[in-house]
């Protein structure tokens, strides 16, 4: 059962990621790098921060890739690239997910923090739910920073996604 919750939100992940960057490529480089007091300030820093922490949770998770080495880390200064990497990482994530079981996400897994380099050892299911929470978290600030920048940011509502084709897979 927790294996479908998750794979529905990693599926909405995704889907909610293709609509910002849908929404982003008509942005100006201008406007993608304006800083607008966000918390990661730009469109730029707030993308990028959420590749960075996946890329991190990931490499937790699997033991695979090279983490960046700062949560504010810009991997891709355009839109273009960073877009790729995005959708490389939904992917990634989606088929990680759907690799695991039952008893996998009941386990438990270790890795070391980025900010303070400590041990952490913890169940794998939370760990999950924290990843696709803070997603949503700073897809909600890149809500905001269209709208700041004068563009119609798309909806986002997980209702939504459940509505649609794929979606309904999960409802």
């Amino acid at each position: 059962m927790l294996k479908q919750h998750f794979l529905m939100f990693a599926a909405y992940n995704q889907w909610a990621n293709e609509r910002i960057y849908e929404v982003c490529e008509g942005l100006t480089d201008e406007e993608f790098a304006r800083d607008v007091g966000a918390f990661f300030g730009s469109m730029t820093g707030t993308l990028n921060h959420l590749l960075v922490a996946d890329r991190i949770w990931m490499h937790r998770l699997t033991g695979e890739g090279s983490p960046p080495k700062s949560l504010d880390q810009i991997i891709h200064p355009n839109l273009a690239a960073l877009a790729i990497a995005r959708a490389a990482e939904d992917t990634r994530i989606l088929e990680w997910v759907g690799s695991l079981d039952e008893e996998a996400l009941a386990g438990r897994f270790t890795y070391i923090t980025v900010t303070d380099m400590r041990r952490i050892s913890q169940r794998l299911a939370p760990a999950l739910a924290h990843l696709f929470n803070h997603q949503t978290h700073h897809r909600g600030q890149a809500h905001t920073i269209l709208s700041l920048l004068g563009k119609e940011p798309p909806s986002l509502d997980l209702v939504y996604f459940q509505r649609t084709e794929e979606g309904r897979a999960f409802a």
